[in-house]
C-alpha cells in the first residue's frame, strides 16, 4: 500500500465483505457512486480528491468461494470532524457493482502520531550509533598512536633481523619470548629488553646474546611454550624460566599479568630438574666458569630492565643468585637418577600446577586428598582431618 505523504493527516482503515465476486474497481466505483451527493459539494469525494484534500483510495480485496472480503485506506488532510464524517458515509455502502456488500470502518489513524513515533525510534538508533563511533573512534585513535610508537621502537636484532625491544643491545638482562606479538606487548606494557626467537628454531643471534647477558625465557602456557622453551634450554644459556598462566599466550597478557609471570620466574636448573628435561652440559671456558661479563651480571641477579609507565624506570628482580659461586669446578657428565614412582607423581603434579597458585594434599599412597588455594594452605592444614602426608604447592 503506497500512501501520499503530502496530504495526509489522518488514514481510514475499513473493511469490505461481499456476497459475490468483486474487483478494486467495483469497490473504488461504490465508493465514489454511493457517497454522491451524500455530505454535500463541501465534502464531495470527487472535488475533494481533485483539491488534494483527500488521496487515492487503496483497495486490497480476495475472492474465496464466491465471496470477497478485504480492505479499503482512504488517506484524508480534512480535519478530524470532516474525516469522521467521511468515514462514517462509508459505513452506508450495501451494493458493490452486482453484489450486496457491507463496508466496516476499524480505526481513523492519526499518522502524525506514527511518524512522531518513528522519528523517535530512528532518532535513538541515530544517537546510539553516534556515541558508538565517537567511543570508538577516541579509543582507535589513542590505541593507533600507541601502537605506532610501538611499532616504531621494534627493532631488527641480528643478521636473522629477529624482532626486538630498543634496549636489547644495552640492557644487561634480556627477556626471550616467541613472536613479533609477544615483544609488542611487552613494548606497550613498557618492557623495552624482549627479542623474539620467531619459530622453533632458535636463531644463533639469541644464542650469542646469551653468553653475556642474563636471559630469562618467556613463553606461552601452552604445548607449543614447552616446546620453544625445550630448544631454547638446548642451543642457549638460559638462566630463568618464565611461563604465562595455563592456555594462555604471552600476547594476550595483561600488565598485571605479566609482571606476576615475570617475579615468580624460576632459575633454569631448577626447572630441567622439576620437569625431567635433558640439556647439555654449558661449555666452560679455560678456567671451568662462565665468560667474566656473565658471571658478574648473573651474580647482581638482574632478570629484566623494563620502563614502567613513561619514566623509564628498570624493572629488576630482588632474587639473587646466593647459592652460586664465582667460579666452578669442570663438572663431569652427571648420571641420571632413575626417579620413584612416587617422585614421578609428585613431578606430573608440579607440572599440573604451573601459574595456579593451588596447592594439594597428598596421603601417603599418593592420592590427591585436597585442592586448595595458596593462601588458604595453612587454614586448610590446621582443619583437616585427614592425614596428610605431602603437601604439594606452586608459588
Amino acid at each position: 500500500m503506497e500512501i501520499d505523504p503530502s496530504t495526509t493527516k489522518y488514514l481510514i482503515h475499513a473493511r469490505i465483505s461481499a456476497d459475490g465476486i468483486v474487483e478494486k474497481p467495483d469497490v473504488v466505483g461504490a465508493i465514489f457512486g454511493q457517497t454522491e451527493g451524500l455530505l454535500g459539494d463541501e465534502l464531495d469525494l470527487r472535488d475533494l480528491q481533485k483539491s488534494g484534500r483527500i488521496g487515492r483510495i487503496e483497495v486490497e480485496v480476495n475472492s474465496n468461494r464466491g465471496r470477497s472480503e478485504g480492505k479499503v485506506f482512504i488517506p484524508s488532510s480534512l480535519d478530524q470532524v470532516e474525516t469522521a464524517i467521511l468515514a462514517s458515509a462509508l459505513e452506508t455502502i450495501d451494493r458493490v457493482g452486482p453484489c450486496k456488500a457491507r463496508i466496516s470502518v476499524d480505526q481513523i489513524e492519526d499518522v502524525r502520531v506514527s511518524k512522531r513515533n518513528k522519528i523517535i525510534d530512528r532518532a535513538k538508533a541515530l544517537l546510539n550509533e553516534m556515541i558508538k563511533e565517537s567511543r570508538v573512534s577516541g579509543v582507535d585513535l589513542t590505541e593507533s598512536v600507541r601502537q605506532s610508537v610501538q611499532v616504531e621502537e621494534i627493532v631488527q636484532f641480528g643478521g636473522e633481523r629477529l624482532p626486538a625491544g630498543p634496549n636489547i643491545e644495552n640492557s644487561d638482562a634480556i627477556i626471550v619470548v616467541e613472536g613479533r606479538s609477544d615483544v609488542l606487548n611487552l613494548l606497550k606494557h613498557g618492557i623495552k629488553n624482549a627479542i623474539a626467537v620467531e619459530g622453533t628454531s632458535i636463531p644463533r643471534s639469541i644464542a650469542d646474546l646469551s653468553r653475556d647477558k642474563v636471559v630469562t625465557a618467556f613463553v606461552d602456557g601452552d604445548r607449543g611454550g614447552e616446546l620453544i622453551l625445550r630448544e631454547l634450554l638446548q642451543v642457549a644459556e638460559v638462566d630463568f624460566v618464565a611461563r604465562a598462566p595455563k592456555s594462555q599466550e604471552v600476547e594476550e597478557l595483561a600488565q598485571k599479568q605479566i609482571m606476576k609471570c615475570l617475579r615468580n620466574k624460576i632459575p633454569a636448573e631448577q626447572f630441567v630438574e622439576m620437569f625431567n628435561i635433558k640439556v647439555p652440559q654449558r661449555t666452560l671456558d679455560d678456567e671451568g666458569a662462565f665468560s667474566a661479563a656473565k658471571e658478574e651480571s648473573r651474580q647482581t641477579g638482574a632478570t629484566a630492565q623494563a620502563s614502567q609507565g613513561r619514566n623509564g624506570k628498570d624493572y629488576r628482580s630482588n632474587r639473587k643468585y646466593e647459592d652460586r659461586k664465582p667460579q666452578r669446578e669442570p663438572q663431569r657428565e652427571p648420571q641420571q637418577k632413575k626417579l620413584t614412582p612416587e617422585q614421578e607423581n609428585i613431578i606430573q603434579i608440579l607440572k599440573d600446577l604451573i601459574s595456579s597458585s593451588k596447592a594439594r594434599f597428598l596421603a601417603d599412597n599418593g592420592n590427591t586428598i585436597d585442592e586448595v588455594p595458596v593462601k588458604e594452605l595453612a587454614d586448610k592444614l590446621k582443619e583437616s582431618q585427614e592425614k596428610i602426608s605431602t603437601v604439594v604447592f606452586d608459588g
